[in-house]
Formats: C-alpha cells, structure tokens, sequence
C-alpha cells in the first residue's frame, strides 16, 4: 500500500466553505488526494480540509464543498468587475 498523497489546487483554498454533508462552515486550509483504503487495493480520493470555527480540522470530499453563503456575494461581485 502506498503512503503518497499530492496537494490538488482548488478555486476555494483559503476562503470561507461549506460541507454540504454536515452543514459545517470553515476555511479549505488544502485539498489532497489520499490513498483511504485499508486494504492492499489503493483507493485514491481527493479530501477537503476544512478548518471550523473550533480551529479543528476535519476532512469532507472535495465534492461537498461549497462556497459560505456569505462567500457568494463576494465571488458574485469579483465576477461582474472582471467582466
């Protein structure tokens, strides 16, 4: 089993997130792909690391992340000036 990960870039690394599984709100401190399995069979999944308001981290997938909804005013606003 391998022990390797790699750090995946994300549009929302450092900015305010929501994982849609727990309803917990924090900051995406980093995305990383991981081997999860247990077992001799590598099972590769990218993890969110969310950092709550507690300062603990907890992990997510990276597919139940989603901007705080007070986040999206602001991405809403950078778009339109760059526009």
């Amino acid at each position: 089993m391998s022990e390797s990960y790699e750090y995946v870039p994300h549009r929302l690394l450092h900015q305010r997130v929501r994982d849609i599984a727990s309803g917990t709100e924090g900051v995406l401190m980093a995305v990383i792909n991981e081997n999860v399995s247990d077992a001799a069979i590598e099972r590769w999944m990218e993890l969110a690391y969310i950092r709550g308001a507690s300062g603990r981290e907890f992990t997510t997938a990276v597919t139940n992340v989603e901007p705080a909804p007070d986040q999206l005013r602001i991405v809403g606003r950078r778009d339109r000036r760059s526009a």
